[in-house]
């Protein structure tokens, strides 16, 4: 991911700032990255035709922009690409917090939450380059490694560019936080972990013989954080 030389800190808004549980915001813009680069799938909110939608999509974040694609025969893109105010979100789950008591339970997480409007990518050269930090962020290795998409795939797919400029990011970590009066109650409180692991890589029913897998994916077999 390009970084900028100085990045400034998470904005403040009255969308951006929390009602509840203010001590788990994180003000740090580095933070937003670490949970955008960290994930796979995000949820992009809009209201299309009055009705609210929110749509799971894949994205890539280049710097302090979030690149967004989908068919150009989606609505819901279309409609994206527009330029109304959009709410994309992205949570990853670390772990599950047991207490005491069920009123306190709790996960471990790290979110983000950001607003804007859309920009619709038209410049070739820049909707390419979207396609590319997309691709690289699902699956790194394969831009150089598979086909290119060619003009027919380019007018098919749709790409937008959200800026990173109101954002906010939420975190809880650690242990349970019980009411010390709770604690001859008998029962087990602590923190479950949770992962998400890569599995074998499994080859098409119609890949030719003799063909290996790539590093860039046998070597993703590791934790994703």
């Amino acid at each position: 991911m390009t970084e900028p030389t100085t990045a400034p800190p998470l904005s403040s808004t009255s969308r951006t700032s929390l009602g509840r549980k203010k001590d788990r915001a994180a003000t740090d813009r580095a933070d937003l990255h670490d949970v955008l680069d960290g994930a796979l799938i995000c949820h992009l909110g809009l209201v299309l035709d009055g009705h609210p939608q929110v749509l799971p999509t894949g994205y890539g974040r280049d710097g302090e922009v979030l690149y967004l694609h989908g068919s150009t025969g989606a609505r819901s893109v279309l409609a994206a690409g527009a330029e109304p105010e959009v709410c994309v979100t992205v949570t990853l789950l670390d772990a599950v917090v047991y207490s005491r008591t069920l009123n306190d339970h709790s996960m471990n997480y790290r979110s983000a939450v950001i607003y804007g409007r859309p920009r619709a990518v038209l410049d070739p050269a820049e909707k390419l380059h979207g396609l590319r930090v997309l691709s690289e962020h699902l699956a790194p290795g394969s831009w150089d490694h598979a086909r290119e998409p060619d003009a027919k795939e380019l007018a098919a797919v749709a790409v937008l560019a959200l800026p990173l400029a109101e954002a906010s990011v939420k975190i809880r970590s650690g242990p349970p936080t019980d009411d010390p009066a709770e604690h001859a109650t008998g029962a087990w409180a602590g923190v479950l972990p949770f992962r998400t692991e890569w599995g074998t890589p499994i080859p098409a029913p119609d890949l030719a013989p003799g063909i290996p897998t790539p590093p860039h994916i046998a070597d993703r077999r590791t934790p994703h954080d």
